[in-house]
């Protein structure tokens, strides 16, 4: 084997132990793509990086980030998933598993709204599970719809994960959010199912809201109180969505209204102050400093990898595996879905994608259709342990008797409904192609 090809590979194994020493992310990918980078071609490397790395920072797409991160922070903290919480469990509460059913519909909007997965699990762990625990939900169970619930901001519009993946993968943010749009509702959907199947199977595990906690506020009471709850969010997800898929605004354009609009609902709410913009601002930076750090580090281990002849070995073994095209397919969606047990979903996208992704272009695979499946299964990473992050999340909310194996017990059927939803789209890709294609994307 030629020596820069032993050197890529050396590459990917010294980043991996550098992960297994305890090295963050971001600095373990930018120390081995110097080192191996220097042993493989001097000093060359340093005089690329600086371009590559001001071309990523002055992306225009990129102002896009904070903005949806800000506009995310400051809904959770107006807290309007109390709101939609307390109205939601109210109309589902006569179901066994109605409250989980709850926290499903309340996920979808919160990730439409906010799709930050730390701060919408944290809320609705601090919010519903204590609740559901008195009213005799089986903790493993409560534990698993709140997980499940909260990342689905991860795979519903306007996503973190799609808009870099959009940067990745060469497409357009409104196109991938358009294909996102139907398989995070499915996933939605399989979820509720799943939750009404088993609340037939097992009432005793998630019994149905008692009759006279529900009779306070019934009829029209309650259809002023829903209106006044979900309308709000619903016109800023409406708003934004549709203002990028219909062509109307780009990203950055729609993001910079809906933090605006999300500053408005919490005045709206007569919550606004001025401690919770500086507080916003500030968990706005946090994340968004993380994810700038581990782009701009990405870019050395990159451009290392590219030099050292990786992407033509990383050909030559796609090549090797049986089925072709879709032998590959399935060796991507295992490999994700196996990272996602050790990994964050920003450092599979960076390190494992763009190392695959040249074999598919060549293949002619449908982009936009690998795209919805690629953020599908890095969805799944936030719930797969041992490493998780909504599992930390919860555990770092939840009550005192909640112990850590009960959190993995519940999210088990959680994580085998992502893979369902995951084989269905795989075998159906017209479920993530057909909105792009109908509005001409």
């Amino acid at each position: 084997m030629p020596m820069m090809e032993l050197l890529a590979i050396g590459l990917i194994l010294g980043f991996m132990l550098l992960l297994l020493a305890g090295i963050p992310v971001g600095i373990g990918i930018a120390v081995a793509g110097f080192v191996f980078g220097w042993m493989g071609f001097g000093d060359f490397l340093f005089n690329l990086t600086p371009s590559r790395i001001y071309g990523v920072v002055t992306k225009y797409e990129f102002i896009a980030i904070p903005l949806f991160v800000f506009m995310g922070v400051m809904l959770e903290k107006s807290r309007v998933a109390e709101d939609m919480l307390e109205v939601v469990g109210r109309l589902s509460g006569r179901l066994n598993g109605g409250m989980a059913i709850a926290l499903i519909i309340v996920g979808v909007l919160m990730g439409a709204s906010t799709g930050i997965v730390g701060a919408t699990v944290a809320t609705l762990t601090m919010l519903t599970l204590p609740v559901l625990l008195r009213r005799g939900y089986d903790g493993g169970l409560a534990s698993g719809a709140i997980c499940a619930s909260g990342t689905l901001g991860q795979i519903i519009p306007p996503s973190l994960v799609l808009i870099l993946l959009a940067d990745i993968m060469g497409e357009s943010v409104g196109t991938l959010f358009a294909a996102a749009m139907m398989p995070g509702l499915m996933l939605a959907g399989l979820y509720v199912a799943f939750i009404l199947i088993y609340g037939k199977m097992r009432p005793d595990l998630m019994p149905a809201l008692p009759a006279e906690e529900r009779s306070d506020l019934t009829g029209w009471p309650l259809a002023i109180k829903a209106v006044q709850s979900l309308a709000p969010p619903l016109v800023l997800v409406g708003g934004v969505l549709g203002s990028i898929i219909g062509g109307i605004a780009a990203p950055t354009e729609a993001a910079s209204v809906g933090a605006v609009f999300a500053i408005l609902i919490a005045a709206l709410y007569g919550r606004l102050r001025l401690s919770m913009i500086w507080e916003a601002a500030q968990g706005t930076l946090r994340i968004s400093a993380m994810i700038f750090f581990i782009l701009v580090a990405a870019q050395v281990f990159a451009i290392a990898f590219r030099g050292l002849d990786g992407e033509d070995l990383v050909k030559d073994m796609l090549y090797i595996l049986p089925g072709g095209e879709i032998g590959a397919l399935l060796f991507l969606m295992v490999l994700l879905f196996v990272l996602g047990f050790f990994l964050e979903w920003i450092e599979i996208s960076y390190i494992a994608l763009p190392l695959l992704l040249p074999f598919f272009v060549e293949q002619g695979t449908d982009m936009v259709w690998l795209a919805a499946l690629i953020a599908l299964n890095l969805q799944t990473s936030f719930l797969t342990p041992p490493f998780g992050w909504a599992l930390f999340f919860l555990k770092g909310a939840a009550p005192p008797g909640v112990t850590t194996t009960m959190i993995y017990r519940g999210v088990l059927p959680f994580i085998a409904i992502q893979a369902i939803a995951l084989a269905l789209l795989f075998g159906f890709p017209s479920i993530a192609t057909w909105l792009p294609q109908a509005i001409g994307w």
